[in-house]
């Protein structure tokens, strides 16, 4: 996705944070649109307050969302749709493990750094495989969680919206003028060469109306 479109994704993954909520079984306490006490603290070098995370907004999270879950992802070098996916992935339960899932997922060494290795693995697996892959991996990890009974609920109806979102970047803005799959051995994702043309923001529209900022 190109890096204007990061507004985009941030927009959909504020949709599914909310606003401030301190809910007692949440282990990262008081969180305001998506921002816990815990990464405030670590952002302004000081222990933040309750009162902190009230007073933050869109333009004070925009860049702490940029900095320390998109750019940690490499969300301008990942493919439309799989960007958001793995960006979303990455604020609900950390860079370095959303990294490791798609790692997983494309076969290469799970350090949780995302770097030339992953990106050229990830350019040559089938882009709706690995949306879908990543959002199965997500759940099953969310399933494990001490908090599912709690919050097992939101985080499906969460999970399910991402994939939705993201496949629709996927397949809505591009048109394909030459595709060739190739047969993977059993067990490996569908590997493809895909050359497509533009029409990314016409999509955006369609989902959110109005223009990309």
């Amino acid at each position: 996705m190109a890096a204007p479109t990061y507004d985009w994704a941030l927009k959909l993954v504020l949709a599914h944070e909310g606003g401030y909520v301190d809910h007692p079984d949440d282990p990262g306490g008081p969180t305001n649109l998506g921002v816990t006490l815990g990464t405030l603290s670590a952002v302004l070098g000081r222990p933040a307050t309750r009162a902190d995370v009230r007073a933050l907004t869109l333009a004070k999270v925009a860049p702490i969302y940029r900095a320390r879950y998109w750019d940690a992802v490499r969300g301008d070098d990942l493919p439309a749709g799989l960007d958001y996916a793995l960006f979303d992935f990455a604020v609900n339960s950390g860079p370095a493990r959303a990294a490791i899932a798609l790692q997983r997922l494309v076969g290469v060494a799970d350090d949780g750094v995302i770097g030339a290795v992953t990106l050229a693995a990830v350019a040559r697996t089938d882009q709706r495989w690995l949306i879908n892959a990543l959002c199965d991996s997500r759940l099953a990890f969310l399933r494990s969680l001490k908090g599912w009974p709690t919050f097992g609920k939101g985080w499906t109806k969460r999970v399910a919206g991402v994939r939705t979102e993201a496949l629709a970047l996927v397949t809505a803005p591009a048109v394909v003028t030459a595709t060739t799959m190739v047969r993977p051995e059993v067990g490996a994702p569908p590997k493809a060469s895909t050359v497509r043309t533009g029409g990314l923001l016409r999509a955006l529209k369609r989902l959110f109306g109005g223009r990309p900022a």
